[in-house]
């Protein structure tokens, strides 16, 4: 990135010098002699723990300056100057100059390229094949059901689960706010009337509160959606469904591996979904899975995803169906995927407290609660951004991050919004969902992310607001 806009010179005051450490970059700037030799690094943490020690704005830049990072990093993952040979600063060198950081990206080191082969050898590459059965095992096994049907995706298998339940016409689903369209796309496919409500702010998930408000004599179901690994309040939601006779269809899409007081999500109410796109934890390419509590509604999924077709009479179809199948090949995948999901599962957990610790010095940044007795699977590290103690946007977070190497995400925009689903919104009010949105955003997050990856990230963002503080902090005394 370029150098020019990031030089202090050690005599400039303390106060315009701020100027270049909230510029866009690493936050990190060289502070050079009158001949152009540099002579230390300015930052952020450099300047607070001036101040701290009772020094002034209005003192050379070259007092505050850390002399020791001239060349080296100052820490893991940390930005670095580099000089030439007559000492003169000549770029900043950083991980994201060798590679940027995903958001998530799939890890395939196992036996993916073995069991693909072995498709591809014996021609077993569709919808029939030893895999599929395989893989629908190995998830049962895995999340604890013994009623499992793969599908083509995870929105095929919301499709599923709401027909399996025998849900259409005449029904309405409650559905979150804050979630990805899949989730009440379903609900209208399957012909049902979806009610959006809104969400709880500490959990960002379904508002046990909000759905008793919106309950009418139409109602159904509950769609619960554990937002990005974390648990929704699923007991809150079985006592509502127990005492009105509705259906529970959990969208775990983001949630395998999750779990609330040691139950795995999608298998605490009458159906749950999961995906296994390629950026989840688990993949297949494409492809996703239903899992029911009761067998009578598992075999009609899986008669509707080979269309319709009686599995006892080939060619015969007993009710109009859809083409939901999940191939041989993708299923190989899969297997391979699930034999290495203890590890993916626990590097998750890794990841997220990781970023937890190198977050804790950044001021308004909040990532998601943890909650007793709800285990998050952190297929997303998502945080919510207080512009007020930030002193920036989150929007203005994210590019700069961007520039920095870090690909990052914004959270969900709220459904009520789009024009599609404002229909389903009524008169209800949606401040937890329009509130996190805004000010939401997810960091990289898969499980191929490495240690100084996360640490680079951290230090990026806290030296982001902690240069942005300083300045607002020299303002202020002007």
């Amino acid at each position: 990135m370029p150098l020019s806009p990031l030089l202090v010179r050690d005599a400039d005051r303390l106060a315009d010098a701020l100027a270049a450490l909230d510029r866009d970059g690493p936050g990190i700037a060289a502070v050079v002699d009158g001949a152009g030799r540099m002579v230390g690094t300015l930052s952020g943490g450099c300047i607070r723990a001036f101040l701290t020690r009772g020094g002034r704005l209005d003192q050379p830049a070259g007092a505050a300056m850390s002399a020791d990072g001239s060349s080296a990093p100052a820490g893991a993952g940390d930005a670095r100057i580099e000089v030439d040979g007559a000492g003169r600063p000549v770029a900043i060198a950083s991980p994201a100059s060798a590679r940027r950081i995903p958001i998530a990206e799939p890890v395939l080191g196992g036996n993916e390229l073995r069991y693909v082969t072995e498709c591809v050898q014996t021609n077993w590459i569709s919808s029939q094949g030893s895999f599929v059965r395989r893989f629908e095992d190995m998830l049962g096994e895995l999340v604890g059901s013994q009623h499992v049907v793969s599908c083509s995706n995870g929105t095929a298998a919301l499709h599923l689960a709401l027909l399996g339940l025998g849900i259409g016409p005449g029904d309405e689903v409650i559905v979150p706010d804050l979630t990805f369209a899949a989730s009440i796309n379903t609900i209208i496919h399957a012909g049902a009337t979806p009610v959006i409500v809104d969400v709880d702010r500490a959990s960002w998930n379904i508002s046990p509160a909000a759905v008793e408000a919106a309950l009418t004599p139409r109602t159904r179901a509950i769609m619960p959606v554990h937002l990005y690994g974390q648990p929704a309040d699923m007991d809150a939601l079985q006592a509502i469904a127990a005492r009105r006779g509705l259906r529970l269809v959990e969208d775990a899409a983001e949630a395998i591996g999750a779990a609330l007081h040691g139950r795995a999500c999608g298998t605490i109410g009458d159906a749950g979904t999961f995906s296994f796109f390629s950026n989840k934890v688990i993949t297949t390419g494409e492809g996703g899975a239903v899992v029911f509590r009761e067998a009578e509604a598992a075999q009609r999924a899986r008669r509707l995803r080979d269309h319709g077709m009686n599995p006892a009479k080939r060619y015969w179809h007993d009710e109009v169906g859809y083409n939901y199948r999940l191939t041989n090949l993708q299923a190989a995948i899969g297997c391979a995927q699930l034999e290495q999901a203890p590890k993916f599962l626990a590097r998750k957990q890794e990841i997220a407290a990781r970023y937890r610790a190198g977050l804790a010095r950044a001021t308004g940044i909040e990532m998601a609660a943890e909650i007793p007795g709800h285990r998050n699977s952190y297929w997303m590290v998502s945080v919510i951004v207080d512009a007020a103690a930030t002193g920036l946007e989150r929007d203005e977070i994210m590019r700069r991050l961007g520039e920095a190497g870090i690909d990052t995400r914004p959270l969900f925009y709220p459904l009520h919004e789009m024009a599609p689903y404002r229909p389903h919104a009524g008169n209800r009010d949606f401040p937890a969902t329009t509130g996190l949105s805004r000010q939401g955003f997810s960091l990289p997050s898969g499980v191929g992310l490495t240690d100084p990856e996360i640490d680079y990230v951290c230090a990026t963002l806290v030296r982001m607001i902690e240069a942005r503080g300083a300045a607002r902090a020299a303002a202020a005394a002007r």
